[in-house]
């Protein structure tokens, strides 16, 4: 049985009217995986983090202003959501969520979120959606394991995973890898161990390739312990945010490529569903759900 990560939460939080972010997309998945025959006991429901904890980890003057509602107006706008109790709560769940996938792969070999992907967080301040860097989270957790020393997170998301480059910046037990758009946000970019900067428009033969260069590179290079993959399908080239051109097929067969390095290694893989934002989420949940297939959670399409 491979865990699944899930609690209501994730697609309970009330935006203004066509607000960017597609919040219902997790229920959806949820759904979608329970009509083709997920049994419910595979879900695992976590429970939110406290703000303490995540004050051992990032700014504590940041966490308090952003939990109690103090935070000013201009960060809150660099988030892009309004605030409310209930984004804090759903936040916190999220990220207990990556935290709890990263600690059941430790004991299964494998384990999926659905929600994750954070990585536009930061010590200090949230941007891009993220509030808090749950990857960087679940890294730190992992490391607390006997015999787990050194954790590989492997971000194939659109836009570059910022944040956690950063938080990781000076942790030699964590290395980075990021394969993004290079024309897209953030602006500016930070220093990630690697960085794949792809083209506008690069099609599914480039990214596979580059892909399984960068997953040898990493792999082989660092020689980590576990993995924490960040399969956004931001990528997709029905993304409204994206522009790259890879399609569904491409989509599983990177996911695929993921889930048999990390076998043919023997490291503990965490998943999490990363960026997608497809207006149309029938659509969209149908992508992110590649990620289920290659992982055999559900047959291929």
């Amino acid at each position: 049985m491979t865990p699944l990560v899930f609690h209501p939460i994730y697609s309970q939080l009330e935006l203004p009217a066509r607000h960017r972010f597609p919040i219902e997309k997790y229920q959806g998945i949820r759904d979608k995986l329970a009509t083709l025959g997920v049994p419910a006991e595979h879900f695992k429901q976590p429970q939110a983090l406290q703000a303490e904890q995540l004050c051992r980890v990032f700014n504590p003057d940041y966490v308090k202003q952003l939990v109690t509602g103090s935070l000013d107006p201009k960060a809150m706008r660099r988030i892009g959501f309004p605030w409310s109790e209930q984004l804090i709560q759903r936040s916190l769940t999220a990220c207990a969520g990556t935290v709890l996938t990263a600690q059941l792969a430790l004991e299964h070999g494998k384990a999926l979120n659905l929600t994750g992907g954070y990585h536009h967080a930061f010590a200090n301040y949230g941007s891009g959606f993220c509030l808090f860097n749950d990857l960087y989270l679940a890294a730190l957790a992992m490391l607390q394991h006997p015999g787990i020393d050194k954790i590989l997170i492997f971000d194939c998301d659109v836009h570059q995973g910022d944040g956690t480059a950063k938080l990781a910046a000076n942790n030699p037990h964590i290395y980075t890898v990021s394969i993004h758009g290079e024309k897209n946000f953030p602006t500016i970019k930070q220093q990630s161990n690697l960085d794949f900067n792809l083209a506008k428009g690069t099609e599914d033969e480039v990214y596979l390739n580059t892909v399984d260069e960068a997953l040898h590179l990493a792999i082989n290079s660092f020689q980590p312990d576990a993995i924490i993959y960040d399969a956004g399908v931001d990528i997709h080239i029905d993304d409204d945010l994206g522009h790259l051109a890879i399609s569904t097929q491409g989509v599983y067969a990177r996911d695929k490529l993921v889930f048999a390095a990390a076998k043919n290694k023997g490291l503990p893989i965490a998943a999490v569903i990363g960026g997608g934002y497809q207006r149309n989420i029938a659509a969209l949940v149908e992508v992110h759900l590649q990620l289920y297939r290659a992982a055999g959670v559900i047959p291929p399409a």
